[in-house]
């Protein structure tokens, strides 16, 4: 389901319990923050990098 922009909406991909939640904002820029740390930084990018970067987190290129 595509969220409305400017709407910050826990990722589908965090876990059941929250231990490694993140939230996204899609808008003019994507915002992605720690659902833990709402008040803490967070990571803003283009639509287009966004992409990218998801796109190798997708494919295992952050794994640990």
């Amino acid at each position: 389901m595509k969220q409305p922009k400017g709407v910050w909406f826990k990722s589908s991909k965090s876990g059941p319990n929250c231990d490694n939640c993140v939230e996204v904002r899609d808008g003019q820029v994507v915002d992605v923050r720690d659902t833990k740390d709402r008040q803490g930084p967070m990571l803003t990018f283009s639509p287009a990098s966004f992409a990218v970067f998801a796109e190798a987190v997708a494919g295992g290129q952050f794994a640990r």
